[in-house]
């Protein structure tokens, strides 16, 4: 499976457009194939980040699928919905991604897939991005498999603690972006913890060796998060 993350910089008084965009005809246009799928449509939640930025996350069954996709909107019947999408945004950034080994999430079953663009409960998630220090970046996988998705996260999981649980970890495929770079797509699931976290400080004893944010150190020190809202139509959320 093979997933195309794209980073949009929408014109804001565009914004509506663009989305009616992807819900009314790109959602309806994958569904005429099996092999892909518009999976998530997200925002840059208000007040976290440039304004107008819209994630797009489209799932392709494997290469073949992904080239039928990019052949499509190059001179196939999505040639110009890409033209007409383009006019709506100031900025686009795409890399393919695919499931890191330890990685909860490794396919997606298309046919389970919601075409309708039906409405639903909104969810909020946190993608983090992290750059290994060159060469390192195997090193950051081991060390991000273990003390953070299966130590950090997974304890809190199991004590009810935790402010967001692990739904994915991906990598790009190599040739299409950097190399040492890993995402974290983690679900909000205790706003009012989040809330807090964004508010105060962090005890000393969260960033203590031993912990991820200390010993995360040793393998990265440049990571980003953004928290990302589900549009109410989103096939997943």
């Amino acid at each position: 499976m093979l997933l195309l993350h794209e980073v949009h910089r929408v014109a804001g008084a565009s914004e509506e457009a663009f989305e009616a965009a992807y819900r009314d005809r790109f959602i309806p246009a994958l569904a005429q194939s099996e092999a892909s799928r518009l999976l998530w449509f997200l925002r840059v939640a208000h007040g976290s980040g440039p304004a107008y930025t819209i994630i797009t996350i489209t799932g392709c069954r494997d290469a073949a699928a992904w080239g039928e996709l990019a052949e499509r909107v190059r001179v196939g019947d999505l040639a110009a919905w890409s033209a007409e999408v383009d006019t709506m945004r100031h900025a686009h950034e795409a890399k393919i991604l695919t499931p890191v080994s330890w990685s909860p999430l490794q396919q997606i079953d298309f046919a389970t897939v919601p075409t309708t663009g039906a409405s639903h409960e909104l969810s909020l998630f946190m993608e983090d991005t992290a750059w290994p220090f060159p060469g390192g970046l195997q090193a950051y996988l081991d060390k991000a498999g273990t003390l953070y998705a299966d130590g950090t996260l997974g304890s809190q999981k199991k004590q009810g603690t935790g402010i967001i649980e692990l739904e994915a970890a991906f990598q790009p495929v190599y040739g299409s972006h950097r190399t040492t770079e890993v995402i974290l797509w983690q679900r909000v699931v205790n706003h009012k913890a989040l809330l807090w976290m964004l508010g105060n400080d962090l005890p000393p004893t969260a960033s203590a060796p031993g912990t991820w944010m200390h010993d995360a150190l040793a393998v990265r020190d440049q990571w980003e998060s953004r928290l990302l809202r589900s549009a109410e139509w989103s096939p997943l959320y």
